[in-house]
């Protein structure tokens, strides 16, 4: 098993033992070996949605824990082929993608309808797929945010995937359009027995202020869960909270100080505590992404991630770049390391 404590280093005490005053644990939906029978069966989701939903909790090393380790792979589109898989070429063949998920131990891959399709007759069977059916792109100049349908939702189920992922980029001024195309994609996507998955991440250059990243800030983060929820998203994505007080500073919305006085302080674990409670209290399940890879400091900073994410109530995680921008070995170990947090006894809920 991992070292976590060693892991995280100086901030071990304050991670591993901070009890949250806040929002309390016991109103938290949390997950667990019977999340599908606890949470998911009372919702409107047909049997074949609770089948798939299982599916990805047996999957990997985190099987029937309730927890999840998803490997991502979308960034050919969102940052561009070269820039992705310069750093290991062979993540341009799909195969080594879906190989890496299943190497790595993880509950389920997601990517693209041409990723997954081009290798779903080898692999569809032997690891769940989470087909992501929007995109921003690259090659409009001058540049542009936006989410676009690559793939409809009866292309992901027939290539066999058990559910579809989406990006809503909330606070952009395409988000209206957005919501409404992604809520009657999940819509379908319920219908035909898939779960859903959403990218609910914050898109807006005014969300920088005086040098501080809003688009991270757990009032802003909390307020994007509750909308995806709204949609009808059985899993959240989100990144991680690291500051607080978007709404004061941007000046948009209604908000009320009891939010920063009575639902959260500066703890990360707090603050990420406030994301889940957006998420219908743990109801829809949250996962944090993993983030950029920034070298050798990729073990510790997923590690301290999941730490913060499995303390606070969160799924699970899902990480990308850290992982196959590095070689094979070194990206499977980093997959086990974020797994042994939430295999871990010794963390638990804050």
């Amino acid at each position: 098993m991992t070292d976590i404590q060693t892991l995280l280093g100086d901030e071990a005490e304050t991670l591993l033992t901070h009890q949250c005053q806040t929002i309390p644990a016991q109103h938290l939906h949390l997950p667990g070996p019977d999340y599908i029978d606890r949470i998911v069966a009372s919702k409107n989701r047909t049997p074949a949605t609770m089948r798939n939903f299982q599916s990805m909790l047996a999957q990997g090393r985190l099987a029937n824990t309730g927890y999840l380790s998803i490997l991502p792979v979308d960034q050919g589109v969102e940052h561009t082929g070269g820039a992705s898989f310069a750093p290991n070429p062979i993540f341009f063949d799909p195969e080594s993608i879906v190989q890496l998920a299943i190497e790595g131990g993880c509950n389920a891959v997601a990517s693209t309808l041409g990723v997954l399709s081009s290798v779903c007759r080898r692999y569809a069977h032997k690891i769940p797929f989470i087909v992501k059916i929007n995109h921003n792109e690259m090659l409009t100049y001058p540049v542009i945010y936006d989410q676009t349908l690559f793939a409809s939702v009866e292309q992901a189920f027939d290539l066999g995937a058990v559910a579809v992922g989406a990006t809503v980029y909330y606070g952009s001024p395409e988000c209206r359009r957005q919501i409404l195309e992604i809520s009657e994609a999940f819509a379908r996507a319920h219908e035909l027995g898939m779960v859903t998955v959403l990218w609910a991440y914050l898109r807006n250059s005014d969300f920088k202020k005086d040098g501080v990243d809003y688009h991270e800030s757990a009032d802003m983060t909390g307020q994007a869960n509750h909308l995806a929820a709204t949609i009808d998203a059985d899993i959240v994505k989100q990144k991680m909270a690291t500051n607080n007080g978007g709404f004061k500073v941007i000046k948009c919305g209604k908000n009320t100080e009891k939010v920063y006085t009575q639902l959260t302080t500066d703890h990360p674990i707090d603050l990420v505590r406030y994301q889940v409670a957006n998420c219908y209290m743990g109801r829809a399940g949250m996962i944090n992404s993993g983030g950029a890879s920034s070298g050798s400091g990729d073990l510790a900073q997923a590690v301290r991630t999941a730490v913060i994410n499995k303390r606070a109530g969160g799924m699970g995680l899902i990480s990308g770049r850290k992982a196959f921008q590095r070689p094979i070995s070194e990206g499977v170990a980093l997959l086990n390391a974020i797994q042994d947090v939430y295999l871990s006894k010794d963390v638990t809920i804050a």
